[in-house]
């Protein structure tokens, strides 16, 4: 009997969404079809998935995808916040600079959201300052498909991108990475606020607690030294 040889597929590429898909599952099974109340029929088991690798916006409906777009995210120093957000509010012609439509984020530490774009070039590239660009047409699409309530997920490295762009942290720091320190100190019992993504002074009291009890420089940053402490 001849053995079956099945391709490889381990290379980096493929790991990373194997891992992806296995993200979008998880948070398929905790976000269910759940809307807020009075949601419009047409956001109901609406979930929006955001990959900031790959460039690209995919609309699932019940789990299944009914739509796929190219976007432009942010650019290094600008990133796209990485996390569950929710739509908060949609509008036509938003301003100069926004296409078409606007479809605002909840993001607690600024205003961010997917909209058109007058720079149809941009998309497919980290271009923005931290939204979520796509092309009028699309955006056009996209936007009966949600509303406010419907989830949008972000999927990316929440340190930056590259391998290692983890930046030294300090009071009135904000973004995706500060709330992966939040959780982290959460869960060593040193943290009890909101994680919100805003390095305040809860937070700073939490990790100079950290550097305390480790024995580090007096300091109120998170640096490498924290970073591994946390497990970050």
């Amino acid at each position: 009997m001849r053995r079956r040889i099945i391709p490889c597929a381990g290379k980096k590429e493929e790991r990373i969404r194997v891992r992806r898909l296995v993200v979008v599952l998880l948070l398929f099974t905790v976000l269910g079809a759940a809307q807020p109340a009075g949601a419009a029929p047409g956001a109901v088991g609406t979930v929006v998935l955001i990959d900031t690798v790959d460039h690209r916006l995919t609309v699932f409906q019940e789990g299944k995808v009914v739509a796929r777009y190219p976007v432009a995210v942010g650019k290094l120093a600008t990133n796209t916040p990485v996390g569950t957000w929710r739509v908060q509010r949609k509008a036509m012609n938003w301003g100069t600079g926004f296409g078409t439509r606007w479809i605002g984020l909840n993001v607690p530490w600024g205003i961010y959201g997917i909209h058109g774009t007058n720079k149809p070039w941009s998309i497919g590239t980290p271009a923005s300052a931290g939204c979520i660009r796509m092309h009028n047409e699309a955006v056009e699409a996209v936007y009966p498909l949600v509303e406010p309530g419907t989830p949008v997920i972000v999927t990316g490295n929440p340190f930056g991108y590259g391998e290692f762009n983890h930046r030294i942290l300090r009071n009135g720091d904000v973004g995706s990475d500060v709330m992966q320190v939040q959780r982290a100190l959460i869960i060593r019992g040193l943290y009890h606020g909101p994680v919100h993504g805003i390095f305040d002074g809860e937070t700073e009291k939490a990790v100079v607690s950290l550097r305390r009890a480790a024995r580090l420089g007096p300091d109120n940053c998170v640096d490498g030294e924290v970073y591994n402490l946390l497990g970050l």
